[in-house]
């Protein structure tokens, strides 16, 4: 069975990153200008081929017109749910 270099919580994170930016209605192309970065920068962030430290995530917030506190608080409850979802399954 192949490994996955990335944690569940991992992948839920950079799925609230995507949905975040889609929510706001911002596009790869908008969020990478407003970044001062690549389309492909964000892509590679979105993806995981690119990990970000705390610093680059909140700017990332930022430019998508939301918190860290926000973010990490959305993120935080959807670990839980997983949690619960885990609990159900075994």
């Amino acid at each position: 069975m192949e490994k996955s270099v990335f944690t569940q919580e991992y992948s839920i994170l950079l799925r609230l990153l995507k949905e975040t930016r889609k929510q706001k209605k911002v596009s790869q192309v908008e969020l990478a200008k407003r970044l001062g970065q690549s389309q492909s920068f964000v892509s590679k962030c979105e993806r995981g081929e690119r990990r970000m430290d705390i610093i680059q995530l909140r700017t990332v917030c930022h430019a998508l017109g939301t918190t860290l506190p926000e973010f990490v608080d959305a993120l935080e409850f959807k670990l839980k749910q997983n949690q619960g979802q885990k609990k159900l399954r075994k």
